[in-house]
């Protein structure tokens, strides 16, 4: 790997997606090791920061929310809260209200990261999302997702697209 600012981008590790309306026992087990990802990379000199799926009471009514009429991650409830102790004071929290963060993508870019890892919930939505935009915005950064450390909808689909990231030059760390 080159030299340079190494960025940890920790995807939606948020209560809803692990233990409340949209949880899955692969998002629970992942946990303790995005915990001590986290705890390794802060070590190392990583700027870690996270995102946070957010969301609308009129969620219903979106798109996304007539695709997938589940109720989830409403800015404010407890649900849209990141899973406790993973965020330090001070650490940037992306709030984003689609599946990828474009304000990650520039804030990395502007920030000129050369190595960018990925963990968090769903490797299917918002980690290949945003995983694509950081390779858009930064193409010649090395842009990593740790399998270990995601949990996709379904097992399958987890493994599916971390596939489709390996075809797309980002990649895979087992």
């Amino acid at each position: 790997m080159t030299a340079g600012k190494r960025l940890l981008a920790v995807i939606d590790m948020q209560e809803d997606f692990i233990g409340g309306a949209l949880g899955t026992a692969e998002a629970q087990a992942v946990l303790p090791r995005v915990r001590d990802r986290i705890a390794a990379a802060r070590k190392d000199g990583y700027t870690v920061v996270f995102t946070r799926d957010t969301h609308a009471s009129d969620y219903l009514s979106t798109q996304e929310g007539k695709n997938l009429p589940v109720p989830h991650c409403i800015a404010g409830t407890a649900g849209w809260q990141l899973a406790g102790g993973l965020a330090k004071e001070g650490e940037r929290i992306f709030d984003k209200p689609a599946f990828g963060s474009t304000a990650l993508a520039e804030y990395a870019a502007a920030e000129r990261f050369a190595q960018i890892e990925l963990v968090g919930v769903c490797t299917d939505i918002c980690v290949i999302s945003n995983a694509l935009l950081l390779k858009a915005f930064l193409p010649e950064a090395e842009i990593s997702v740790r399998a270990d450390c995601c949990a996709g909808v379904t097992p399958e689909s987890h493994e599916r697209a971390l596939a489709a990231m390996a075809a797309c030059q980002v990649e895979i760390l087992r």
